[in-house]
């Protein structure tokens, strides 16, 4: 509903849209796209808009996001990930993840993207890596966006609608902090017995797209906190790594 109605989260992206440089290509990680056994990417001319949900209003569904993709691009990613750990996916396209976001930035859908899925069968330190390996893309000047939430479980969100629990609080300040130092292990290592961690990850694939970006930073990158709101069981954070480190709210 960012996509559609004002707020600050669709403002933010839109000051964010007009304050960086603008990016030759996108490349956007996103939480809606889930794969085993290799990171896919998004190819051909124009991918087509998927619009991945239900329950919502019509004017969401007749959203069209038609950005050209880039195969420059796709066999840049493949060059750096490696043959073995991509696959070339035409039957695709650009989800709510990636649109969602990306249109209140750009909105004239000029910008060459591409999508990569998550590979559910690594651990979180390989997404990690997949991340710091992806990092050269900056000085290209790709634009990389991890599209998720740090809080996300749909199941409990109606209990806690309207609030801000302290499992919830508890979880995105520790993420918050270890984004801001650069700390891996407090990124991908949890226990079972952390219950803030269980609720907050839920089925993991909201978060994953986090430690892309957190393994895409560099050394001497700052970091920008910006949109630090919980909704219940949904927290819609947002970091951005880079040269400005300017947001902060």
């Amino acid at each position: 509903m960012t996509v559609i109605t004002d707020g600050p989260e669709r403002r933010a992206w839109q000051a964010l849209g007009k304050s960086l440089p603008r990016p030759c290509a996108i490349l956007v990680i996103s939480a809606h796209w889930e794969t085993s056994g290799a990171s896919h990417l998004t190819v051909g001319e124009q991918p087509r808009t998927i619009h991945d949900f239900g329950g919502f209003p019509d004017e969401l569904f007749a959203i069209q996001y038609p950005a050209p993709g880039s195969a420059e691009l796709v066999e840049r990613v493949a060059a750096l990930l490696g043959e073995d750990r991509i696959r070339r996916d035409d039957t695709w396209g650009f989800d709510h993840g990636s649109w969602g976001v990306v249109r209140p930035m750009y909105p004239a859908a000029e910008i060459p993207m591409v999508q990569l899925s998550l590979d559910r069968g690594l651990p979180a330190e390989e997404h990690i890596a997949l991340g710091r390996k992806l990092a050269p893309l900056r000085d290209e000047g790709v634009l990389i966006i991890g599209s998720g939430n740090v809080v996300h479980n749909l199941r409990l969100w109606r209990q806690f609608a309207g609030t801000r629990p302290d499992w919830a609080v508890d979880f995105q300040h520790r993420i918050n902090a270890a984004m801001l130092a650069g700390d891996e292990a407090a990124l991908t290592r949890f226990t079972a017995e952390d219950q803030a961690a269980m609720a907050a990850i839920n089925s993991a694939e909201h978060y994953l797209p986090l430690l892309y970006i957190a393994g895409a930073r560099v050394p001497g990158d700052e970091v920008g906190v910006f949109s630090d709101s919980i909704d219940g069981a949904l927290s819609m954070t947002s970091y951005l790594i880079g040269d400005t480190a300017l947001l902060s709210t």
